[in-house]
């Protein structure tokens, strides 16, 4: 049983984990179920293909908007009503898509419907944290990474199912509904942890919002090197994943003439890759420090993307692309939730202030980059998809070195 810090016994525990997993599954879902039915949304509502990466990124930037706010107010008034209302915004945008009749009503509800990542990375990331000790922390940010990554997984595949027997309006009410059950999940189980006091004691005190005292917090964070550093690395390292989920639609359906499933079929070994490095991260907790488990983790990484680029330059196949993007994907799941944890502790300010500047300076990297990706022909053809994409994901290492080089040992070792 994991080691909580507040008073919850272990029914609320399982059921707390449980709605929080769910909802975030359900927002990752909400993009990756859709994209074999991306180009059915083009030609309905009589749109050009290229709204087909343009919409998933709208959904990063939709994450974006909101966090900067949602930290501080959730420092304020608790992390469970902000919660609340922000899966209560994700359903009833959702739904709204079964009646959309043009694509850009369609855009603007993929960028409501992104808000609800914001409150998942602003929110309900700093809940966990609170409620779990450090090591139990990272092991369930490792294993909400492994569930999160079943969507990309499995969502394509799921979305090709699902169209044979539902229109992509019908598909997004059912995960209009699905969210309303979720809803009731975080209501029934979500526990506060902000001004409750902890069993060592200890409090997350309230913080009162405040617009001249937000901007000076969010000012002292952009000025501090560890963090940035930390948030930077974050995005960059995502971003050839992020682009991969993008551009696939295009790549393999429109490109390379390949039918739905066998598309989805070609998503496995990559977020397969991710999940094991997931639970390389949890095998090695016990031994090493995280930065001990980043320079690990640094190996694949590089060794992926420097595969990647080869494969541009020489002009290989889907095969070796797929490849090296696997070896690659081992590197972020051993990293990431390592990288986050640094990033979080990285500044003794509140917790959803951090978290919220954390998400937004991620997702705005991985969003504005997919879409510069995008922009200069990444979907025309795999060779420039792939030389971009390790480009754009090699970025991460100065930020990651000097991220090294400024962690003391205290904050690095696990407890």
């Amino acid at each position: 049983m994991q080691r909580t810090l507040i008073n919850i016994g272990p029914r609320q525990v399982a059921g707390f984990c449980l709605a929080l997993t769910a909802f975030e599954l359900l927002t990752y879902m909400a993009s990756d179920v859709i994209m074999p039915a991306m180009l059915d949304v083009t030609t309905d509502l009589e749109a050009d293909a290229r709204h087909v990466p343009h919409a998933f990124n709208l959904y990063l930037l939709g994450g974006v908007c909101l966090q900067w706010l949602l930290g501080p107010l959730s420092d304020q008034f608790g992390r469970r009503p902000l919660l609340l209302i922000g899966s209560a915004l994700f359903g009833v945008s959702c739904a709204a898509a079964f009646s959309t009749d043009s694509i850009e009503a369609f855009n603007l509800l993929r960028l409501l419907q992104g808000m609800g990542l914001g409150f998942v990375v602003a929110v309900s990331y700093p809940a966990l944290q609170e409620v779990f000790c450090e090591a139990d922390a990272v092991r369930l940010m490792a294993l909400l990474g492994n569930v999160a990554l079943l969507s990309p997984l499995l969502g394509p595949l799921l979305g090709i199912l699902l169209l044979e027997w539902l229109s992509w309006r019908e598909i997004f009410l059912l995960l209009g509904c699905t969210a309303a059950l979720v809803w009731l999940g975080l209501l029934l189980w979500m526990p506060e942890t902000v001004g409750v006091e902890r069993r060592d004691g200890q409090q997350t005190p309230r913080v009162p919002f405040s617009w001249r005292l937000t901007c000076r917090r969010y000012g002292a964070l952009l000025g501090n090197p560890r963090f940035l550093c930390a948030s930077l690395a974050l995005g960059l390292m995502s971003l050839p994943l992020i682009t991969w989920i993008g551009l696939a639609p295009l790549l393999l359906v429109r490109v390379l003439e390949m039918p739905p499933l066998e598309y989805g079929l070609w998503q496995i070994p990559v977020f397969s890759a991710v999940i094991a490095g997931n639970l390389i991260l949890d095998r090695l907790l016990q031994t090493h420090s995280l930065t001990q488990l980043i320079q690990l983790a640094l190996w694949p990484f590089c060794l992926g993307l420097l595969f990647l680029a080869a494969c541009a330059l020489l002009g290989a196949g889907l095969g070796p692309v797929v490849a090296s993007l696997s070896l690659y994907a081992v590197g972020l799941g051993m990293s990431n939730s390592a990288v986050y944890r640094l990033a979080l502790f990285s500044s003794d300010d509140s917790k959803g202030l951090v978290s919220a500047l954390t998400g937004m300076i991620s997702i705005a990297v991985m969003g504005f980059g997919g879409s510069l990706i995008a922009a200069i022909g990444g979907g025309s053809r795999l060779e420039y998809f792939a030389i971009w994409a390790a480009f754009g994901g090699l970025m991460c290492l100065p930020m990651v070195y000097r991220l090294l080089q400024t962690t003391t040992s205290d904050v690095a070792s696990p407890q």
